[in-house]
């Protein structure tokens, strides 16, 4: 039975800070993954494989809009699309393994779970063996969530995993779920010319962002010919051999090829035999720690497991990979150093890669005016700046909210071409203590041209003759 120092159960983000950090700090390390590539969810179902897809569909777009290429006459298929993002998964994976293999980190291919505070057993297709560990971390992730009464079996109804090996592009195809996944996946069909129902159970698209970034998303999405359905929440789903159909519970019927649940996520705990520690998950499968990321037991927020940390998705919001490799890499600086002082910082930029994408970070004019915040705002419409000109991609904005008195930039939020990157100029602004926050930095910079980084100078200006 082979011991380590660290035990990390999953290899997605958050695993892989810790197991790293751990890793470079002298610690003998083992990380456990399902799956006989690394990467967890985020490299092979999550954000690099939809993110590819929509990357490769808004090119695909972007030429067949433009005159020049007019006469380029091959039509794109959904495997396609799969094929390419396949590619970018492998060099995912294969990197992080030279990652591992480099600093000496034990991978074991199988599931891991619990047989006491210290040992694990891990089944995997070569056998079945036991490790221990002194400090252990699970970063097991999510998974969708499946409601027991929609048949998932079915080759016409898939999630947000699955829709990866759809055998074809869909002619039409229901979304239920109108959250980041949905919105995404939209897109990417639409844009693939599959007629595509939106079906949202909340009054509105992401209520999380800021509510004009809301109205120019629903927009887009409708003027390009999604159907979206507000307040609807499903009764049942029905199949037939060449088709689903949607019944809501409001008497709505909505017929299409194919149908993607993507309402909900839930933990990977359950496989991890908590019981054997303890532990009981939430009903969402999911934990909760101190902060340290130590596991906390019950409603008692003193009881912990001091030797047992989790990170990532399996411990809810913000549930961003990013956000998921700092808490494993904080995490890991508690068992290397019994301490750490470094956290989450308050603001974490957000990128949705609908088309057009959009980014934020900090709060929204109303959460500011709920706050009583007295603040103003900019804009820099996107149609004005020569670089998005030459692109030919007109439609966007990025919009700065700063303090009147004080000109400290409250949030920032962008809608369009680039915005998941443009972003990040704002937030090294925000990030800067005391008199370095100021709108005006963008007013005395200099800005290369022509740029989209040129729009913060656009909006500073705009604000500032706001006063």
């Amino acid at each position: 039975m082979k011991e380590y120092d660290v035990i990390v159960l999953g290899s997605g983000p958050g695993g892989e800070g810790a197991a790293m950090t751990c890793a470079k700090a002298g610690k003998s390390v083992a990380i456990i993954d399902k799956s006989e590539e690394v990467g967890g969810g985020c490299v092979h179902w999550g954000t690099i494989p939809s993110k590819t897809l929509r990357h490769m569909i808004w090119r695909y777009q972007m030429m067949k809009q433009d005159p020049i290429f007019s006469t380029w006459g091959k039509e794109i298929e959904f495997q396609d699309l799969v094929d390419r993002a396949k590619t970018v998964i492998t060099k995912q994976s294969n990197m992080r393994s030279a990652f591992y293999d480099r600093n000496k980190v034990d991978f074991y291919d199988g599931h891991g779970s619990f047989i006491d505070a210290h040992k694990i057993a891990v089944k995997g297709p070569h056998g079945s063996e036991i490790i221990t560990g002194k400090k252990i971390v699970i970063a097991v992730g999510t998974r969708p969530y499946r409601p027991a009464n929609i048949d998932f079996t079915d080759p016409r109804i898939r999630d947000s995993n699955t829709i990866l090996s759809l055998p074809e592009t869909p002619s039409s195809i229901t979304i239920y779920g109108a959250g980041v996944i949905g919105c995404e996946y939209a897109s990417i069909f639409r844009a693939l010319g599959c007629k595509v129902n939106l079906v949202n159970t909340r009054d509105k698209l992401l209520s999380f962002l800021d509510d004009e970034i809301v109205d120019a998303l629903s927009y887009h999405l409708r003027d390009n010919g999604v159907l979206i359905r507000h307040n609807e929440v499903y009764d049942k789903v029905e199949t037939s051999e060449d088709c689903v159909v949607l019944h809501s519970k409001s008497g709505k019927q909505l017929k299409s090829e194919y149908f993607l649940w993507a309402n909900g996520r839930t933990g990977n705990t359950d496989t991890l035999n908590l019981s054997a520690i303890d532990l009981e998950a939430n009903s969402r499968q999911q934990l909760k720690v101190n902060e340290n990321y130590q596991i906390i037991k019950g409603d008692d927020d003193a009881t912990t497991l001091d030797h047992i940390y989790a990170v990532g998705d399996v411990i809810g919001f913000p549930g961003l990979a990013s956000a998921s490799y700092d808490q494993g890499r904080f995490a890991a600086t508690h068992i290397v150093d019994g301490c750490c002082d470094r956290r989450l910082v308050d603001n974490i930029p957000s990128g949705i890669y609908t088309i057009p994408e959009i980014s934020s970070i900090g709060p929204t004019e109303a959460e500011l005016t709920e706050q009583r915040v007295p603040y103003e705002v900019g804009h820099a419409m996107f149609r004005s700046l020569a670089r998005a000109q030459i692109v030919d991609v007109r439609v966007g904005m990025l919009k700065i909210l700063f303090h009147r008195e004080t000109f400290e930039i409250l949030g920032i939020h962008c809608f369009g071409y680039q915005a998941a990157e443009i972003i990040h100029i704002g937030q090294a602004i925000m990030s800067q203590e005391g008199a370095g926050n100021d709108l005006r930095y963008f007013v005395n910079t200099t800005f290369n041209y022509p740029t989209m980084a040129e729009a913060y100078r656009v909006a500073a200006y705009n604000g500032l003759n706001r006063l």
